[in-house]
């Protein structure tokens, strides 16, 4: 793999690939000179454990920043809440924000909160759930914060419903609004909800939206 002969990975992006910067994020586009493999970019993500990657379908990898204590407060609340319901249902598998899965359109996500189905995680194999497991998650949250572009994380959404996610909360702390994503229905938009409902993905999951806004 080429990660061996690196030696400053970051001057390696700067020579090889085309660079463009956002509001919110770095993206990097290294075709046509290189295609990387799920594997190289696997490796690529544990070189750099303090850098956040995704990858799009077109196979541009996104650096996203770090976010703030209180961003990651929040996302830590949510992340329990659901730890905790699933810990008593038993119903499946949940993940916190550095888990990357990839879609099927080949793109690698990293929701900041997901959780599939147990038989759906059971069929994978072992060397599958150690790595970026091949699968959509049944259920994601994106938490946006002042930083984060709106038309991006919709975009994200999106994907992920079109990649089989049967729920999905995008939810903005900025305006205390909640954008609800079902596979194959219409966007609903809350205002300042006070819960959400898991509905029939997340069996009598309710998200107390208290002390997250």
């Amino acid at each position: 793999m080429f990660f061996a002969k690196v030696h400053s990975p970051l001057a390696f992006l700067w020579e090889y690939s085309s660079l463009n910067f956002s509001m919110d994020a770095l993206t990097i586009n290294f075709s046509p000179v290189l295609q990387i493999t799920d594997e190289q970019f696997f490796q690529l993500c544990q070189i750099n454990e303090l850098i956040r990657f995704e990858r799009n379908a077109e196979s541009t990898l996104l650096l996203m920043p770090l976010v703030g204590g209180l961003t990651s407060n929040r996302n830590a609340n949510l992340t329990a809440q659901l730890g905790v319901w699933n810990r008593d249902e038993s119903l499946g598998i949940a993940f916190g924000s550095s888990v990357g899965f990839i879609l099927s359109n080949g793109a690698v996500r990293s929701p900041d909160t997901s959780w599939l189905k147990r038989d759906r995680w059971d069929s994978l194999t072992q060397e599958q759930k150690e790595r970026f497991p091949p699968v959509c998650p049944d259920f994601v949250v994106e938490l946006r914060s002042d930083t984060d572009c709106l038309i991006r994380l919709q975009n994200k959404m999106q994907e992920y419903r079109d990649n089989g996610t049967r729920l999905g909360w995008l939810i903005d702390l900025e305006i205390r609004q909640v954008e609800i994503y079902r596979f194959g229905r219409d966007v609903e938009v809350l205002q300042s909800p006070a819960s959400l409902s898991g509905e029939d993905v997340l069996p009598q999951f309710v998200l107390n939206l208290k002390d997250i806004w």
